[in-house]
């Protein structure tokens, strides 16, 4: 099995991930979406989350190995961020969603040197938006973000385009594709659900911002 296929069964078996393509989920903006997903809960698991963080450790190596410093997002990508700079004995950093509004007003927690190549860590990417926000404000502080890496991706065009645009590498562990597969493998979904799943994937921008 796949590090993919891998990681998309330890989220299904935790119930990191919930599908119900006949019974979509509504979601706070009023947009109906097949797919729950909350990888915090990936940290209470010690075996998944080991594989996770080990995951990133190799991808990070493969992919980034000049990376000096490892930033996470504010909240997610916290624990996974500081975990992986342990495990590669590197300096770490998190970045706030905004500046703080009091004392030296930062929004990098850490000390991040001027041309200090970083890859920052998120748990979950949808559109992009916000850790592409992270990567401006790392690169406001000097630093040099060579890319982003995370656990799951809903695979929309939104975030390709998002990432391209901003010149933004993206490395995943694991995606809606392969997710669909393994639950319809382990039977988690239905072969009607499956089809549903499909036809969300193909008509994506309808159901997820």
């Amino acid at each position: 099995m796949t590090l993919a296929a891998q990681i998309a069964a330890d989220l299904l078996d935790i119930k990191a991930v919930y599908l119900k393509p006949e019974e979509p989920f509504t979601w706070a903006s009023g947009i109906k979406s097949p797919i729950y997903t909350d990888n915090r809960i990936t940290l209470s698991y010690p075996e998944t989350r080991l594989l996770i963080e080990n995951g990133f450790v190799d991808k990070i190596k493969e992919v980034f190995p000049e990376v000096e410093i490892i930033a996470g997002t504010a909240t997610a990508g916290i624990p996974h961020g500081a975990i992986v700079a342990d495990k590669m004995n590197l300096p770490f950093a998190y970045i706030r969603s905004k500046p703080k509004d009091h004392g030296a007003g930062n929004q990098i927690e850490g000390r991040v040197t001027k041309g200090q190549k970083m890859v920052i860590i998120e748990d979950l990417i949808s559109t992009g938006g916000s850790v592409l926000d992270a990567v401006a404000a790392a690169k406001r502080e000097g630093g040099d973000v060579l890319g982003v890496v995370a656990i799951f991706t809903y695979e929309l065009s939104k975030a390709e385009k998002n990432f391209a645009s901003a010149g933004v590498k993206l490395v995943t562990l694991s995606n809606y594709t392969e997710l669909i597969k393994v639950a319809n493998i382990q039977g988690y979904i239905t072969a009607d659900g499956l089809q549903l799943l499909k036809k969300f994937k193909e008509n994506q921008e309808t159901w997820l911002d």
